[in-house]
């Protein structure tokens, strides 16, 4: 009699482990924390150091970006740009920072993010400007599929 009881244990105990997520479920809390750990830890790390690859490792392979011109396409082009403007002298001048962030859930794997940019420090006066950009869940972590500044 023991034996169908322990199996009835062991059954048991293989459909409550196949049942259980492996990893908790995202918290929108928990989400916008990792996206703003993404702006201010790569992007305006990325930007201050002058790492233009760590600025650019926030977006994804096929993200688009809005300029006076029109849409351009593509990290490898947005890093074109950014090259051609604030980077033409090798780094930015001045030192980047986010306010008035607010991270918007557009379900479980995208988020709507705006803000105010800061540019401020080596002797030119601040600049600032608004941003929207659109982020999706990668398995790198939260990144940028679009972005209007």
């Amino acid at each position: 009699m023991r034996q169908p009881i322990a199996a009835i244990a062991i059954v048991a105990a293989v459909l409550t482990a196949a049942c259980t997520p492996a990893t908790p479920a995202p918290s929108p809390a928990n989400d916008t924390a990792q996206i703003r750990y993404v702006l201010d830890s790569v992007t305006a790390t990325g930007w201050n150091t002058g790492n233009l690859d760590m600025y650019l490792s926030a977006y994804v392979d096929s993200a688009t970006t809005m300029l006076p011109t029109g849409v351009v396409t593509g990290r490898d082009a947005i890093g074109d740009v950014m090259r051609k403007g604030f980077w033409r002298s090798g780094r930015p001048l001045q030192q980047l920072h986010y306010e008035h962030v607010t991270v918007r859930m557009l379900g479980r794997d995208d988020a709507l993010v705006t803000g105010e940019f800061v540019l401020t420090g080596a002797g030119h006066p601040d600049r600032t400007g608004w941003f929207t950009t659109v982020w999706t869940r990668t398995p790198k972590g939260w990144r940028m599929i679009h972005d209007h500044s």
